[in-house]
């Protein structure tokens, strides 16, 4: 049985994104907000990014620039599952997971994860891109569900995305031969004039395709908006290039079975440059705490 509607699923299809309620069970909600709260806490005792280590050896933990004790800047968990059963749990077995498989299932597969954060008076933004010059498979049968770990509105920096651009072209990240993490000035202005927000309730989920044109603003107001963020494939999407964020668990079938062919979709990919530092904000211009 389908979690979503036809009607929900034709949504995603038309639109490249749909927001949906309930992904989460109020107790998965509540662990995942606990651990949060937590981490933020532990924090406040680092003045630069510090571990668990990821798989490739980078910080665990990323700070913004404007990280103090006072008033601590977390901005990204890199792959919380690999450190927390509770993410792990949510990102095997929950009603999130199911709206995936009903969207490119049967057969559905983990990429990778991360939280990203914006704390109340937080500097962080995202600057337009699509996921899939960051992460380009055989095929784009890929879904990033973005869990809402707040409410999020207007005032808190929500993501915002331009319906339909998943139907449209694969804007380059490069400006010239400098990787960049975002597509050029011009058309992202050209791109905000379309785009929408998207507000929910903590425990909704935005599911969104791997090429939809999307970013966010700092969170300029007084709560804060965290994002639990799970990217999954079509069992046969099969990466063409290193994943930016391995985990213990990539690659991870979470619903139905293994492919035994690689399906193939015809045209060109750019190809994208990992990241070498604790998160993707310092490639697009936003450094991370540093020690003083």
């Amino acid at each position: 049985m389908t979690v979503l509607s036809q009607q929900q699923i034709d949504a995603f299809r038309r639109d490249g994104f749909l927001v949906a309620p309930d992904a989460v069970t109020p107790a998965q909600l509540a662990a995942l907000r606990a651990e949060i709260a937590a981490w933020i806490e532990q924090s406040r005792a680092h003045r630069v990014p510090f571990g668990p280590p990821t798989v490739d050896g980078r910080p665990r933990f990323d700070m913004g620039a404007e990280h103090t004790a006072e008033h601590p800047a977390l901005r990204r968990i890199n792959n919380p599952s690999d450190i927390s059963s509770t993410y792990l749990d949510v990102m095997r077995a929950s009603r999130m997971t199911d709206m995936v498989a009903d969207l490119i299932g049967p057969d559905v597969k983990f990429h990778h994860c991360k939280i990203n954060l914006k704390l109340s008076g937080a500097r962080t933004e995202v600057l337009y891109h699509q996921d899939f010059a960051y992460t380009p498979h055989t095929n784009d049968d890929i879904v990033t569900a973005l869990l809402f770990l707040d409410d999020i509105d207007e005032t808190n920096g929500a993501l915002t995305v331009v319906p339909g651009s998943h139907l449209g072209p694969v804007y380059s990240l490069f400006d010239g031969d400098t990787f960049t993490g975002a597509v050029a000035p011009a058309i992202e202005k050209e791109l905000l004039a379309r785009s929408v927000p998207c507000y929910g309730p903590a425990g909704s989920v935005c599911l969104m395709h791997t090429r939809l044109a999307h970013g966010s603003a700092a969170n300029r107001g007084g709560t804060s908006r965290g994002l639990y963020i799970c990217v999954y494939t079509a069992a046969d999407a099969i990466p063409l290039a290193r994943n930016p964020m391995p985990s213990l668990h990539e690659g991870e079938i979470v619903r139905g079975r293994p492919a035994r062919v690689a399906r193939l979709t015809a045209g060109l990919v750019e190809l994208p440059q990992q990241p070498k530092s604790a998160s993707f904000f310092t490639v697009q211009g936003q450094a991370s705490a540093a020690s003083t």
